[in-house]
């Protein structure tokens, strides 16, 4: 009993060692919110108070624009993953993006219902707040899902629908960010909140991207510094652990707007079947495949991906 006694004790205090290394080492504090707009939120930069947070918002491009063209960004991500695409959008077209609640500058949701219907919610607040009757929605992966979401519910408000490897279907990963995968093991999905190596921000976005070449160093920065604002890594832990509705996927046949389907035929996150799962259930789609691109082609190759885009909405 006493040689387990002191092998418990040993086993503790190297457990205790570990994990104090592992501060140590890779420990953030979070941001200051002051300190991370002065970088990220320059001009044209707006904040909006909706449900009580402060979204980070740009609108952009031609003001008298009746119905804009709204972009959401997937996980982990911000409204910067569209610049590329918003300095040629803007310039024939009114543009708006906002930083989702538990990303970016907007922080998390009050209450922590990371629910898709909760988001189609908040989607349709923002919108009402700055104005817009009728848009252009479109969105990447959970944004994407949003965006589908939210023209199931309040189908008055969009005239067409850009789905760019969105979410939606119950479907088997080929490759899951490690990001992902501590945010929902338990024991580890504690920790993330306080240790949130750089590194394993590097490795997320590497992952969906089919030309690692690509990911620079500024990129990193964005992605793992936005995550330390304050309340995000909690929120990120919240949203991934949400209890899902594995049906939610039937509503998309209620879709009846023209929609664009975008997707990177080397997405291993959400594999290009579930693009021809679009394809059949949406009555009046466009199906674009872009060739040896991954999961966020409006980043990885924006002009590329733009085209597409551009036709649609021009035909």
């Amino acid at each position: 009993m006493k040689t387990i006694s002191k092998l418990l004790k040993v086993l503790f205090i190297f457990l205790v060692a570990i994990i104090i290394i592992a501060v140590f080492l890779f420990g953030h504090q979070d941001i200051p919110l002051e300190e991370l707009k002065a970088k990220y939120a320059k001009a044209p930069s707006s904040f909006i108070t909706v449900e009580g947070m402060g979204v980070h918002f740009r609108d952009e491009g031609i003001p008298n624009d009746s119905i804009p063209i709204v972009l959401i960004h997937g996980t982990g991500s911000s409204l910067h993953t569209f610049d590329d695409w918003t300095t040629e959008l803007k310039k024939e077209y009114r543009v708006v993006r906002m930083d989702l609640p538990a990303y970016g500058l907007t922080g998390p949701f009050p209450d922590r219902d990371y629910s898709m219907d909760h988001y189609a919610k908040f989607i349709y607040d923002f919108l009402t707040a700055i104005e817009v009757e009728k848009c252009i929605i479109g969105g990447n992966s959970l944004g994407g899902g949003i965006a589908w979401k939210f023209t199931d519910q309040y189908p008055d408000m969009v005239d067409k629908l850009i789905l760019i490897d969105a979410t939606g279907y119950p479907t088997k990963s080929q490759s899951v960010p490690i990001a992902f995968k501590a945010a929902t093991i338990p024991m580890i999905k504690n920790v993330f909140t306080y240790i949130t190596p750089k590194s394993m921000a590097e490795s997320s976005v590497e992952n969906v991207y089919a030309d690692k070449s690509k990911v620079t160093e500024a990129l990193v920065d964005r992605y793992f510094e936005l995550t330390l604002r304050e309340g995000n890594r909690q929120a990120f832990v919240d949203r991934l652990n949400m209890k899902r509705d594995t049906s939610a996927y039937r509503d998309i046949k209620n879709i009846s707007q023209r929609t664009l389907i975008l997707w990177g035929d080397q997405d291993r996150l959400i594999p290009l079947e579930n693009a021809y799962k679009f394809q059949e259930d949406l009555p009046n789609d466009t199906l674009v495949i872009l060739k040896n691109i991954g999961h966020v082609p409006m980043e990885e190759s924006p002009k590329l991906s733009l085209g597409p885009v551009m036709s649609f909405l021009k035909n």
